[in-house]
């Protein structure tokens, strides 16, 4: 006889390694790729059990691997907490009885569990400039804390993810490829990637070149992903699925590019679309407050290329996928992709005409590094 969901959830729980016995389990909403379940108990700890979706993550035993080893390196840079303590700042895996970080069910789905980070809070949007601050002091502390790790023994995850050349040949490929009414409709941001393609294979240059370490980096630095407590100081880094190496870069601009948007990133009217320069300045502050030090200078100086960078690639992703017939993002309507890349290159718009003012605050750190 077939096992029913909760009963599912309880075997796979039950093949891990603790003394608990289940009281209450929940589902968690939010979350686009793997499912995620509250698991409440009668013991000392509630849990966070979470099926990884091997459809978008192809080596999941290399993806636990990466994100064990990271926690267990930020762990032991809090020499000082208590077991207790620990669990709060860093997300701290479970193995299974067997000794594995993850369990394989009966249908060959993969789970890993952690302990759950009681008081803590999450926000979906930043509408405060405290909430930017702290939050970029939580993932500037994430890269500080990893700069020490050899991110050689973490496997790439999703190779290219941020790669801006191999991203460009793909949308060059959907292009040829697409037909004549999406090429119109789509004209006038077909030609802003032309036009700004030179400028947003710099990076990707650089890191070619060694003239920019590869290191540690988060990759998924939405705001949803930094805990905080009941004060809004930050917590723990949590969603550590896409931990691999990478630059500093593509962390700043991910975070930037999702807390500095006025508007939801499929926001028809354009006019909506602004780039809050108060919240860049905020998270910037605090992102450098734990970074600084561990940054060279041009790491430092590129960061608002970075920034840019990170929403370019949006912005051709998104416009990418509508030239090629919406084969990868979920659409509600037949222009979804192209509004979304609308609203990408029109932040990108808003972000240049505040250009001064964002290299001004780059220089003034950089000025007060070198006093």
């Amino acid at each position: 006889m077939g096992l029913n969901k909760k009963e599912l959830i309880a075997s796979v729980f039950n093949a891990f390694n603790h003394n608990c016995t289940i009281e209450e389990i929940q589902e968690f909403s939010s979350g686009h790729i793997n499912d995620t379940y509250f698991i409440g108990t009668s013991g000392a700890h509630n849990f966070v059990l979470q099926r990884i979706n091997d459809e978008v993550f192809h080596n999941v035993p290399a993806l636990v691997n990466n994100k064990v080893k990271i926690s267990k390196h930020l762990a032991s840079q809090f020499p000082k907490l208590t077991a207790k303590e620990k669990y709060r700042h860093v997300l701290t895996f479970l193995p299974t009885r067997k000794g594995a970080y993850f369990y394989q069910d009966a249908f060959d789905n993969y789970w890993n569990l952690t302990y759950y980070i009681k008081d803590s809070i999450s926000y979906d949007t930043v509408t405060d400039k405290e909430i930017a601050y702290e939050g970029g002091k939580l993932f500037g502390k994430f890269i500080s804390q990893t700069s020490d790790f050899d991110a050689g023994q973490l496997v790439e995850i999703i190779p290219g993810f941020h790669d801006v050349p191999k991203r460009l040949i793909q949308f060059e490929k959907a292009r040829d490829k697409a037909c004549t009414e999406r090429l119109e409709k789509a004209a006038s941001q077909i030609e802003r990637v032309h036009s700004l393609q030179t400028e947003m294979v710099i990076l990707q240059q650089l890191k070619d070149e060694g003239k920019i370490p590869t290191r540690v980096t988060h990759n998924d630095t939405k705001i949803s992903n930094a805990l905080f407590d009941r004060n809004n100081k930050g917590l723990c880094v949590i969603d550590t699925d896409t931990v691999m190496p990478g630059i500093v870069h593509n962390d700043f601009g991910d975070a930037i590019r999702t807390i500095c948007n006025t508007a939801e990133e499929d926001e028809k009217d354009l006019s909506l679309v602004k780039f809050n320069v108060k919240y860049y300045e905020a998270y910037l502050k605090g992102f450098l407050e734990e970074l600084q030090h561990s940054l060279s200078d041009l790491e430092i100086e590129f960061l608002p290329l970075g920034a840019k960078t990170i929403i370019f690639i949006m912005g051709l992703r998104f416009l990418t996928d509508y030239l090629a017939g919406d084969v990868y993002y979920k659409t509600s309507y037949a222009e979804h992709n192209l509004d979304r890349a609308k609203n990408q290159f029109k932040l990108i718009e808003s972000f240049e005409d505040q250009y001064p003012d964002i290299l001004k605050l780059s220089k003034s750190i950089l000025k007060s590094k070198r006093l």
